[in-house]
């Protein structure tokens, strides 16, 4: 299974045996503790911690904000946003809190659904906005309760505004201010959040004085807020100041500068009106002329926020940036290069990205069937007290909660149903055109329509590029209907910070075993089973849609480590299992995908629909693992005698039934098959050879018709 990636002359610097059998090993003292190194138990450091120590380092950090959007559509599309600037590694995001539309609800556009799935299923550390203003005691209460339940932990604590053209009235049973409700947190749910207050650098638009106002934060931060985020400012100075007022005051807690690109002119006047805050003449004198432009206008923001930010850097009062994003990334992202924040080569602690909720802080392993899928094994596992660190634990009883809601937004595909059917066809007349774009997938060569396929039902994303180095004979294959939804090559001492195949602290190395995953017909699974006992390196689990058929030849009930890495100061670690009673699970939803993600983009009872829903009832689903992870792998060569088994099974119907001559069997040889005809019992018992090329060219020019027969049992 090229390309191998082996950094051992040797042959490997630990063996499956010892590295990957979970057994205990002693206690280390740790090592690598760089504020950038990973700890696989600092999952529980609470957000203020974080802060803390990213300010000791002296490393900058920025965060982002974001609001509910009004649509399920907009729902979808922004945690499509989540995943590409999560790959900037911000600090965390926080999500506003919007009382028009219901932000404690569980709809999709709701301020806490939209935190938690950032949080859950985008691995991003997620605050909560929450105001007080028009909800009664026991709604704050709830409130928090439901935060906590969903795993956020951090809170920003503001009074709110009343609704436009309303003066502020406290609730008769409510909290008046923002320093009641940092009180309530702080008293009812201890350090159960970390809490943020709002700053506000030219003074509360509503407060007597600035110098007033700063009292009123300094009641915020002794009522027990852990840090503060600025209002926006246009000015270096402004916040400078500011920074130097609270300290002279007594306020020591951190303080992040808030910073709003600016993007239009009318998102201008409508924040500046919002917020009473006064725009710069010079720049109203810069932006008005350039109005009807917002191209220009957000290139002139983009120079304008850089400017602002590095000064505030170079003056050593900002630990970091609070970007107000108003929804768009394309100014934040832009910023963020210009003032190298954005990480360009981010390092991953664990081949699968780790889930941000506190309560999977120490999860470590997880089965390799949802690699593609991490949202839906996140929803899958919800429920689960205890997530499995160190070894994957109790195997035979994982209770996976079912899932039935493909509709959830966090589990919809990011492209809209026209895209999907321009890649995946808008009409499947035969299984070669649903071979076909799984082949274009993995091939990056365009449909038959010239379209380019980024995505399958089973894969919302590009292809990794640890897939990448597997392309060419992935997509050889798909083509002729072995149809891949997994797949890692083996490598053998690859150092940590490798990066294609790379995870876990520097100064490591990483194994892998070789992996492939694929749904494929029954003939080809009939073939393959016949051939599998000629290779006995290889693992394989291969079951069919409602588990009818189910063969393997791994203990049902133990899992096999098929990742691990060992690193300076730790245990090895192995973050991927191939688990055979979790591959029972994984395949329901594996099949479902033919028909819930895929077929229902067709009409019922149309060709498109009923010939994937055939599929899912016919097809098998197969994963193979290569044991013997130093040498070359195997598995190609292991499909390629099952497509030669397959053709000589085909050819048993071609050569007639009564001839006193059969084929014997088909020995397996490095330098291929080898197919040996035994002679009759009136024979002289010698055997003939023939290679699979030869037996194909005599049998289609009829030449062995009288010579071989195949027996309907042969091997």
């Amino acid at each position: 299974m090229k390309p191998k990636i082996d950094y051992n002359s040797d042959g490997g610097l630990c063996s499956s045996s010892t590295s990957v059998s979970g057994e205990d090993t002693p206690n280390r003292d740790e090592r690598c503790q760089s504020p950038t190194d990973f700890d696989y138990t600092s999952g529980n450091k609470s957000l203020a911690e974080k802060i803390r120590l990213r300010i000791e380092s002296g490393e900058k950090f920025f965060s982002l904000e974001f609001f509910p959007p009004r649509t399920k559509e907009g729902a979808v599309n922004l945690l499509a946003r989540f995943e590409r600037l999560r790959l900037a590694c911000p600090l965390f995001c926080d999500v506003t809190w919007h009382p028009a539309g219901n932000p404690g609800g569980d709809t999709e556009t709701s301020s806490m659904t939209i935190a938690s799935a950032a949080l859950n299923y985008c691995g991003l550390e997620t605050m909560l906005h929450l105001t007080c203003c028009n909800l009664s005691l026991e709604d704050v209460i709830k409130h928090l309760n439901r935060a906590r339940e969903m795993g956020i932990r951090s809170i920003l604590a503001l009074r709110g505004d009343p609704p436009i053209g309303q003066d502020w009235h406290p609730p008769e049973n409510g909290l008046k201010y923002a320093v009641d409700l940092v009180r309530l947190i702080r008293n009812l749910f201890g350090d159960d959040f970390s809490i943020c207050v709002a700053g506000y650098p030219t003074g509360h638009p509503d407060a007597t004085s600035y110098e007033a106002d700063l009292l009123h934060l300094k009641e915020k931060v002794d009522a027990g807020a852990d840090f503060i985020i600025t209002q926006l400012f246009f000015r270096a100075e402004t916040f400078i100041k500011f920074v130097r007022d609270c300290r002279a005051l007594g306020i020591n807690v951190p303080i992040i500068p808030g910073v709003m690109p600016i993007q239009s002119y009318d998102s201008l006047r409508q924040i500046a009106k919002l917020s009473k805050l006064e725009v710069p003449e010079e720049i109203i004198n810069i932006v008005a002329p350039l109005k009807d432009n917002d191209e220009a206008i957000r290139n002139y923001g983009v120079q304008q926020a850089v400017s602002l930010i590095r000064e505030l850097f170079n003056a050593g009062l900002a630990p970091g940036v609070h970007f107000y994003t108003l929804n768009r990334e394309v100014a934040t992202t832009t910023i963020l290069k210009q003032l190298g924040l954005w990480v360009t080569e981010p390092r991953r602690p664990l081949p699968w990205r780790r889930a941000a909720n506190a309560k999977r802080s120490t999860e470590t392993v997880r089965p390799i069937f949802w690699s593609s899928r991490p949202k839906a094994y996140i929803y899958r596992t919800r429920h689960w007290d205890e997530f499995p660190n160190g070894r994957w634990g109790k195997s035979d009883s994982p209770a996976f909660g079912e899932l039935k809601d493909y509709y959830l937004f966090y589990l919809k595909s990011k492209s809209s149903k026209n895209d999907l059917l321009r890649m995946w066809g808008e009409e499947l007349c035969s299984e070669q055109d649903v071979w076909d774009v799984f082949h274009c997938y993995l091939s990056g060569q365009p449909n038959k329509c010239g379209v380019k396929i980024t995505k399958i039902a089973w894969n919302d994303e590009e292809l990794s590029s640890e897939t990448s180095l597997l392309q060419e004979k992935l997509s050889e294959f798909n083509k002729k209907g072995v149809l891949t939804i997994n797949s890692q090559p083996n490598v053998n001492g690859a150092p940590s910070d490798d990066p294609v195949v790379g995870w876990g602290p520097r100064g490591g190395y990483v194994y892998q075993k070789a992996y492939l995953e694929f749904f494929t017909c029954q003939a080809n699974v009939q073939a393959l089973l016949k051939v599998l006992p000629s290779f006995p390196r290889v693992n394989f689990h291969i079951i069919n849609s409602n588990g009818s058929a189910d063969y393997t030849n791994c203990h049902r009930h133990r899992p096999v480590a098929v990742t691990w890495g060992v690193f300076p100061g730790r245990e090895v670690l192995q973050p991927t299992v191939v688990d055979p009673v979790s591959f029972k699970v994984w395949k329901d939803e594996a099949f479902a995908l033919w028909r819930e993600q895929w077929g229902k983009l067709y009409p019922e009872g149309s060709t498109s629909r009923d010939l994937l829903t055939r599929i899912s009832e016919t097809y098998y689903l197969v994963n193979l693992v290569d044991n013997d992870f130093p040498r070359e792998s195997c598995l190609w060569e292991l499909l390629n005698a099952m497509f030669a088994q397959r053709e000589l099974d085909n050819m048993s119907d071609f050569i007639q039934q009564d001839s006193d001559v059969h084929l014997d069997a088909v020995d397996h040889y490095e330098n291929g098959l080898r197919l040996t005809r035994r002679q009759d019992s009136q024979g002289d018992g010698s055997y003939t050879h023939y290679t699979m090329e030869e037996l194909v060219e005599a049998a289609h020019r009829q030449e062995m018709h009288d010579e071989i027969v195949t027996g309907e049992g042969h091997q």
